[in-house]
C-alpha cells in the first residue's frame, strides 16, 4: 500500500507516517518496493507483529524513567521501593502490548483479557 494512502485512509501527515515507515522498514516489520506499482507491506504475517515490537522499533523501550530502563535504575533510602515498581509497570506494559497484535488491532478484536481491562470502573476516565 502507498503511503499516501495510509495517510489519507488514517488522517495522519503524510511526512509523520513516512518517519514511522523508516523505522519500521529498518526494524524489520515491513518492505518497501519503489516504482509505480510500490508501497509498503508488511514483512511478516499480521498476527505475528505485536503492538510492542511496533513501538519498539519506532520509540524505543517500552518503559523507561528518564530514558533508563528499569533493571538500569538504583534508588537508596525511603526511594528505594521505586525499582519494583517500575519493574512492576515494565512487566504489566509489556504482556499487554506483548499480547496484541497488528492482525487484532486490524479485526477490531482485541483479546479477552485486554478487552476486559477496559470494563475496569475508572478505566476510560483520568480521576
Amino acid at each position: 500500500m502507498k503511503a499516501e494512502a495510509i495517510a489519507d485512509a488514517q488522517d495522519i501527515p503524510h511526512k509523520f507516517l513516512e518517519g514511522i515507515l523508516s523505522d519500521m522498514r529498518r526494524g524489520g516489520l515491513v518492505v518497501s518496493q519503489r516504482g509505480g506499482n510500490g508501497g509498503y507491506r508488511l514483512a511478516k504475517p499480521a498476527a505475528s507483529i505485536s503492538i510492542a515490537d511496533v513501538i519498539r522499533v519506532v520509540d524505543g523501550p517500552l518503559v523507561s524513567v528518564r530514558g533508563v530502563r528499569p533493571p538500569e535504575l538504583s534508588y537508596r533510602g525511603p526511594a528505594e521501593s521505586l525499582l519494583p515498581l517500575w519493574i512492576a509497570l515494565r512487566s504489566n506494559v509489556r504482556e499487554i502490548l506483548d499480547g496484541v497484535t497488528l492482525a487484532d488491532v486490524a479485526s477490531a478484536e482485541l483479546p479477552a483479557d485486554v478487552a476486559a481491562l477496559t470494563d475496569t470502573p475508572g478505566a476510560w476516565t483520568n480521576p
